[in-house]
């Protein structure tokens, strides 16, 4: 079972040419690559935000194979990507080729779209099989993911798109292709009002599960933090990835981990990222396996 991250949180830092760098050099096998510099969205005013990262300008493809090769010259490798969101705004879906070209240029096999939160499996569905063409001549996989809206009177998560079992799976069935699959964001599963609990999700998807958002919280916000630093039984929910066999990428998203960092002392952070993730690891491997 192999190791990755997301590197978004630590490119704020150090940018993205150190975090795959010393991500390589904390342990890890992989990097979740990071698009959202692509095309920024402001919530508070709801406009995309013109970022001016080699991501968003003509020059992207030579930005990403810099990246890449510097990963292959520390012996990591990207295994999946995120592409910006939230993926109703128009201007946001303009850049989801350009974020599934990214994926492969970087030698990345999924690349993680959102559905949008509000529309119904079937809609997204429309959605997602005017990308899969492109994707497919790409030789990436889409992955949908599990999300949440919040309620302000009820002061929690609430539905949305994928966020229980029957939704997320409904979501998968209704595309019917080999190319679109589940990345499981085990925080969002695990948040009160919204999901089905990460563990029952994993058993329902089974097969369809082929990527991992981990991350921690206290069961309520999306904290997104390191994993076993808050309330989520990480036991539980690598006990159903062993009793599903799955074989995919241990990939944290604990992206405000290192908001308590800075470039001097980042290192250190993302070493005891790689330490949490080789326990998940350890989990796994000593797990028993699911009873035939």
């Amino acid at each position: 079972m192999k190791i990755s991250t997301e590197i978004a949180s630590a490119a704020a830092i150090i940018g993205e040419h150190k975090a795959v760098e010393l991500y390589a050099k904390a342990g890890f096998d992989a990097w979740d690559f990071s698009l959202f510099s692509m095309c920024k969205y402001d919530w508070s005013t709801r406009q995309c935000i013109d970022t001016g990262h080699p991501l968003s300008g003509s020059g992207y493809l030579d930005f990403v194979r810099e990246l890449r090769k510097i990963g292959e010259d520390n012996g990591i490798h990207c295994n999946q990507s995120h592409a910006p969101f939230p993926t109703n705004v128009p201007q946001i879906r303009s850049y989801l080729k350009r974020a599934i070209e990214c994926t492969a240029e970087a030698g990345g096999n999924i690349c993680v779209i959102h559905p949008d939160n509000n529309k119904t499996p079937e809609e997204n569905a429309e959605f997602y099989l005017e990308l899969l063409p492109f994707a497919k001549a790409c030789g990436v996989k889409i992955a949908t993911e599990n999300m949440w809206n919040w309620d302000n009177i009820a002061d929690q998560s609430s539905f949305a798109a994928c966020a229980t079992s029957e939704s997320f799976c409904q979501h998968i069935d209704v595309v019917n292709d080999d190319s679109f699959v589940a990345c499981l964001d085990i925080g969002h599963g695990e948040m009160c009002g919204s999901g089905s609990g990460a563990a029952n999700m994993i058993r329902a998807l089974g097969h369809r599960l082929q990527a991992l958002h981990i991350h921690d919280n206290d069961r309520w916000h999306d904290s997104h933090q390191l994993p076993f630093t808050m309330s989520v039984d990480f036991g539980g929910i690598v006990q159903a990835l062993k009793d599903i066999g799955y074989t995919g990428y241990f990939t944290l998203e604990a992206d405000q981990y290192l908001s308590a960092y800075n470039a001097e002392n980042v290192f250190s952070g993302m070493q005891k990222m790689a330490e949490a993730a080789k326990q998940l690891v350890n989990l796994y491997e000593k797990a028993a396996p699911a009873k035939l």
